[in-house]
């Protein structure tokens, strides 16, 4: 290989190498819709997500690894951080510490979220959601022929809604502040 060509590739390999650490370092924007914001650790990575609030809940878990608040997820004057491959629905939280004021843009969280949950095999089937004494789930689209009956094949708890038997729908959770 040439000088120049030598040249060219260790160039490369150098931005890339620049561009993977820009990337892990950089504060990146959650993504915001109307169920709050989405933020992602990617490949095991730490992320931070800039969001307007004070602090965050974790509405819903993207990911197969479970999201733990001040281990896996967080919330600090940056915003969310996630790390570990933590991925999820994140929505600003109320009765907790200020980190700094609510910012611009700042609104109550949604009343009510989506949580679809499938019970696949028969078998028992975890979909982890971050519930509040006073919320409410219920069953908004059923998908499975298979009975969903509440205390027998699907209910929650403060860490999410679980289906058995062949029970497979979408519920909703009804904040109550």
């Amino acid at each position: 290989m040439s000088v120049i060509g030598k040249f060219l590739v260790s160039g490369a390999a150098t931005l890339a190498v620049g561009f993977g650490l820009l990337a892990v370092t950089t504060p990146s924007h959650a993504q915001q819709g109307p169920q709050g914001a989405y933020c992602a650790s990617n490949d095991n990575r730490f992320a931070r997500c800039q969001v307007p609030w004070r602090d965050a809940v974790l509405v819903q878990q993207a990911s197969k690894v479970r999201c733990i608040r001040d281990q896996t997820w967080g919330f600090d004057r940056n915003g969310i951080w996630v790390d570990k491959g933590c991925r999820g629905q994140f929505a600003p939280a109320y009765g907790r510490p200020s980190y700094g004021g609510p910012g611009p843009g700042w609104s109550r969280p949604p009343q009510s979220f989506q949580v679809r949950c499938e019970s696949h095999g028969g078998s028992r089937q975890y979909c982890p959601a971050e519930l509040h004494r006073d919320d409410s789930v219920r069953i908004v689209n059923q998908l499975s022929s298979a009975d969903c009956r509440q205390g027998r094949s699907w209910d929650w708890s403060r860490d999410g809604i679980w289906v058995d038997r062949g029970c497979r729908a979408v519920f909703v959770v009804d904040r109550r502040y």
